[in-house]
């Protein structure tokens, strides 16, 4: 009896070890979408409207690095309001 559990474990472990090196679906590549537009193109600092929302984003610059907004990146939405990110 406790040689069959022993084997019964030893080959779950076995399984286990072999399913984490089985290939995983493949994630389709996603290129670089723009999911937005610089409001005033000319401004140092220029706002985003985002084409899905159709709403400006609330700052003019990145909250973390204090740079220019990416209008590739997505908007974190506080109170239904795009926040913008670099």
């Amino acid at each position: 009896m406790i040689l069959s559990q022993r084997i019964w474990i030893l080959l779950l472990g076995l399984l286990i070890a072999l399913s984490a090196t089985l290939p995983t679906a493949a994630q389709p590549e996603q290129k670089n979408m723009v999911l937005g537009e610089f409001v005033a193109p000319a401004d140092s600092f220029p706002k985003v409207r985002y084409y899905e929302s159709d709403q400006v984003t609330l700052n003019d610059r990145c909250p973390v690095r204090k740079v220019p907004l990416n209008p590739k990146m997505m908007p974190v939405f506080v109170n239904n309001l795009p926040i913008g990110f670099c």
